[in-house]
């Protein structure tokens, strides 16, 4: 809930700007609902009379159809939400037939009217605010409902930006809350959004804040005040665009470990898709160019295309093919593809399998490669409703493959799609896809500096190694040309790449410094985030030796090859063979970030159309340029979690000495597209200089919560607290990236002492997530490795004062300031050390609130004093309740050895997993005293039961009975 009355500034411009937009404004107590619905049905009832004729002659009809519906939304849990999002789509658009038409028969029943806006103009749209639900008393108060026919369709959280801390990830924060607490008013939902009136973000539900983006338009692309989020609200939360996000651009996928997620457009998706439609209706010209930067979401756009270009009417039913540009069919777009549950899907691997798709004339989506299109010769199909969407457009060049496929469906749309730019020397390309009428020579457009913004993708980084390890170009050079006088300039570049590029990277010393360097590197600077690393090499001999040299630095279960096996006679990788699944496997491996595998080691295969979020850093040891090492460095820049803020390729072979000549292409802002590592090292001193000049004339050597209290008295208002969390947020990046790293060692002082204060300051209730984040493993590590500040020794005696004995301890600690300062400091250390517990989130709640009141003047410092006493008793209290972990500790050692003894063939049970199982949910039931207790220990034995008998099957009273025992004695 927001804090607006109805004045209020952000909420009257969201609402003024979408009555413009066709919505039409009704004051939530007008709204014809009780506060436990989340239909308006008496609008559901109306439009299903007005949309269908059945019903409209037998309007008890749709009663029938709205109780379904209130089935559906009553009996939704926040676990399967998603999954009744789904259904909810299905029943609208799918699944919606009925029995009443004559006798009977089914017949399908409209729910709203789309596609035309004609169709569209009989749906009614309402905007209403300050929805209750689902009681005034307890309940949740939403800022924006979005009504369309009745169903909640869009739900808004709007922030005061009374100070800077507060921000739409706040919103944003309350929204993934409500989708828990009440996850009823999002079974309709088809996305949500939030501003707190600079910036404006949307999600689909369940999504995390880091997948929230901006709405941007191709002519105004920044953002930071009213203006801009007016411009996003007019663009976005338009009548007709939610009803094309709705039925075109959400798709439901499911992942590898059977998970429900939904998916929708990011902006640059919807226009590159809609640009694609729009062209295809139109007929003409029957081609067009897409760049969007490599990361940015390709895969998804060519999903909403197909899906949109397969739904619409006048298209006749038309034939889509995605063209991939890898031989073997396993890329990124294929399991995008696959995984979104998209109907009517065939795939054509070979050459005769193209042929029959296309001479049957068939009508559905239809993956395929571009180098099948070369082993046919004539005409395939000359229908002129067949749309081919080709993935890396550039890769047309080879064997004149673009001329192939005009050749083979001659009345065919031929839109390409590049996550790299397109140089105007490669005509080819130019020739098939570019469309004179598009001016820049692209239909659509993201760059590299469009997905930066919008944190689609993350800044690249590269980091250079000692010269010692880089390819020596200049002696290879001197001692080629001694080696091969005397031959001709072709006969010198044959012996040149067959034998001196083997004879650099094959050499054993130079590789065994290399993997010896990229151990260190990985484990001093990557692993402790806790992500994982690539390393390339120059060929498929070259990744055996790397492997082999790795493997006696570090467990082999820590590394893996993943190469074309192929052509291989002498079973030199036969150990690599796998089939597809089973390298699916492996890649899956890579991807969890609790599995011991680290690193992939690979030559060619992996380099495109490989997505593992986790992948940070690239150790690249292989001479690539242009197209082929901008596609594989990115491999590097998906976003990932908060902690990863870049992508980084450690550069063994000198390639990036010239970025511009590595990276040649004709768009300008390639060059920028990598940067060296060394220049945040130029920046760090001055960004640690900014964060100091808070503190002017504080002596930093004061330790405890006195030298805490002097850092705090420099922050005197919220206002000052997130100027400098802003300014220690852009420090602790730089400082994250670099670490470890002997430059450091002279700014660590100062560093952990920022970093105490920053701790120390931040909101306990996990507001304003903007500025006041989590702080990475490495600076933690750091700050817990030196003396804890924030303690206070005489806890006892302050918690069991009386109002009496307050004045007492206010003249022993020298005044009231410092007497509330040093109870706020300790509470703020104890709710920080026990963040996780529900208790100590609630203790921060009230501590945030009763600071605001003290910080507005509504509380005397008296006043204050005292509440913080009181919620100082609840946190020691509470503190006391908390078994200790060390205790845990024993109680899941003592359970693993007993689940240990258990597992055999018969029962092959994961040992870590059941004992996690078990120390989740004891944890949750289990209070302080239980054991003394009768219904302490029969909910105690009902949680053991649920996971020992009913999940893993597991029906030895013996070992149950050992299991409690350990329970009742460790927790």
């Amino acid at each position: 809930m927001s804090l607006f009355n109805e004045d209020n500034t952000i909420e009257q411009l969201v609402i003024t700007t979408l009555k413009h937009n066709g919505w039409t404004y009704i004051d939530k107590d007008h709204l014809k609902r009780e506060l436990s619905d989340v239909m308006v049905e008496s609008m559901v009832k109306a439009a299903l009379i007005r949309l269908n004729p059945e019903i409209a002659e037998e309007p008890s009809r749709a009663d029938e159809v709205i109780y379904k519906f209130r089935t559906l939304i009553n009996s939704v849990q926040s676990h399967n939400l998603v999954t009744q999002n789904e259904v909810f789509k299905k029943w609208i658009f799918d699944e919606n037939s009925y029995p009443f038409g004559k006798d009977g028969r089914m017949v399908s029943i409209k729910f709203f009217g789309t596609m035309t806006r004609e169709e569209l103009a009989k749906n009614e749209y309402v905007v209403t605010n300050q929805w209750s639900y689902p009681c005034e008393e307890g309940g949740k108060r939403l800022d924006i409902v979005l009504l369309v026919n009745g169903f909640p369709v869009a739900i808004g959280e709007l922030k005061t930006p009374v100070r800077a801390a507060i921000s739409w990830v706040d919103g944003a924060s309350d929204i993934l809350n409500y989708e828990k607490s009440i996850p009823q008013m999002f079974v309709t939902n088809v996305f949500n959004f939030a501003t707190e009136g600079k910036c404006f973000r949307y999600g689909s539900i369940n999504s995390p804040i880091g997948q929230w983006g901006p709405w941007h338009t191709s002519e105004h692309k920044v953002e930071g005040g009213l203006v801009d989020v007016k411009i996003s609200l007019e663009d976005m939360i338009t009548p007709e665009k939610i009803m094309d996000i709705f039925q075109f651009f959400t798709i439901f996928a499911t992942d590898k470990k059977y998970r429900k997620c939904k998916i929708i457009c990011r902006y640059q998706q919807y226009e590159g898709a809609n640009a694609i439609v729009q062209r295809v209706i139109a007929g003409y010209p029957k081609k067009g160019l897409i760049w969007h930067f490599q990361g940015s979401g390709k895969s998804l756009l060519m999903v909403f295309a197909a899906q949109k270009l397969r739904m619409i009417p006048e298209l006749k039913n038309p034939t889509v093919v995605i063209v991939d540009d890898r031989i073997d069919l396993e890329t990124q777009i294929t399991a995008t593809f696959n995984a979104s549950d998209i109907p009517n899907m065939a795939s054509a691997g070979s050459k005769e399998e193209l042929i029959s798709f296309f001479k049957g004339d068939m009508r559905k989506i239809l993956i395929t490669t571009i180098f099948k299109f070369g082993e046919v010769n004539g005409v395939l199909n000359p229908r002129d409703n067949i749309i081919l969407m080709v993935d890396e457009a550039h890769r047309t060049q080879e064997g004149n493959l673009g001329e192939k496929m005009r050749t083979a469906l001659p009345n065919a749309f031929f839109f390409g799609l590049t996550g790299t730019p397109i140089n105007r020397i490669d005509r080819n390309t130019f020739n098939t896809f570019g469309a004179e009428e598009d001016r820049s020579g692209y239909l659509s457009k993201y760059s590299f500096s469009d997905s930066i913004r919008d944190k689609a993708t993350l800044p690249l980084n590269f980091e250079p190694v000692p010269v010692d390890l880089h390819v020596d170009q200049e002696t290879l050079d001197r001692e080629f040309d001694i080696l091969t006088e005397g031959l001709t300039e072709d006969q010198k570049a044959q012996l040149s790449t067959r034998v001196n590029m083997q004879a650099i990277f094959y050499n054993p010393l130079r590789i065994k410094k290399v993997c010896e360097h990229i151990v260190k590197h990985y484990q001093d600077k990557v692993e402790p985030n806790g992500y994982k690393a690539q390393i390339v090499c120059y060929d498929r001999e070259c990744c055996i030796r790397y492997k082999e040299e790795l493997d006696k630095l570090l467990p082999e279960e820590a590394s893996t090859v993943v190469i074309d096996t192929n052509n291989d006679k002498e079973d030199r990788f036969k150990k690599f063979r796998r089939e597809r699944d089973e390298e699916g496997k492996v890649l899956d491996h890579f991807r969890d970030p609790h599995d011991p595998l680290k690193f992939v080691i690979v030559t060619a295969k992996l380099l495109t159309g490989f997505d593992a979020p986790i992948l940070q850093v690239m150790y690249l040891d292989k001479p690539m340029k242009d197209h082929t090492l901008l596609q594989a460095i990115c491999r590097t820049n998906r976003t990932y979690d908060e902690g990863k803020t870049f992508g980084l390729i450690v550069d063994y072979t000198g390639i990036f000495d010239n970025v511009a000549r590595a990276l040649d292409f004709d768009e300008s802002s390639m060059k920028k597209i990598i940067t060296n590592i060394q220049e945040v090292k130029k920046q760090l001193p001055a960004l640690l200089k900014k964060c100091l000049s808070y503190f002017m004339g504080v002596d930093r050597t004061v330790t405890g919560w006195e030298g805490l209290m002097a850092a705090q008295e420099c922050l005197p208002t919220n206002k000052e607290k997130d100027l400098f969390g802003a300014d220690y947020r852009v420090l602790n990046k730089a400082w994250n990236s670099l670490s470890p790293d002997s430059f450091l060692t002279a700014y660590s002082l100062d560093y952990q002492w920022l970093s105490k204060v920053y701790e120390s300051v931040k909101p306990v209730d996990g507001t304003g997530k903007l500025i006041w984040s989590t702080l990475g493993p490495k600076t933690i590590e750091l700050v817990h490795r030196n003396v804890t500040v924030g303690t206070v020794h005489d806890e006892e005696d302050v918690l069991s004062l009386d109002a009496d004995m307050i004045d007492k301890f206010i003249n022993k600690t020298g005044g009231s300031e410092r007497a509330t300062k040093k109870i706020e400091i300790n509470l703020v250390a104890k709710i920080l050390e026990h963040n996780s517990n529900p208790r100590f989130v609630k203790l921060g709640e009230k501590l945030e609130e009763l600071r605001a009141k003290h910080e507005q003047g509504l509380l005397t410092s008296m006043e204050f004093l005292k509440m913080l006493l009181e919620l100082a008793k609840e946190a020691a209290q509470a503190e006391k309740e908390i078994v200790p972990e060390e205790e845990l500790d024993k109680g899941k050692a003592a359970l693993t050895e007993l689940f240990n003894g258990v597992k055999n063939r018969a029962t092959p049970i994961i040992v870590e997993r059941i004992v996690k199982d078990i120390d989740d949910i004891v944890r949750v039931v289990r209070f302080d005293g239980w054991q003394n207790t009768t219904a302490g220990k029969q909910e105690v034995k009902k949680a053991l039961r649920s996971v020992v008998w009913i999940k893993y099957k597991i029906k030895d009273i013996e070992v149950f009975d050992k299991a409690y025992k350990y329970i009742e004695q460790y927790y």
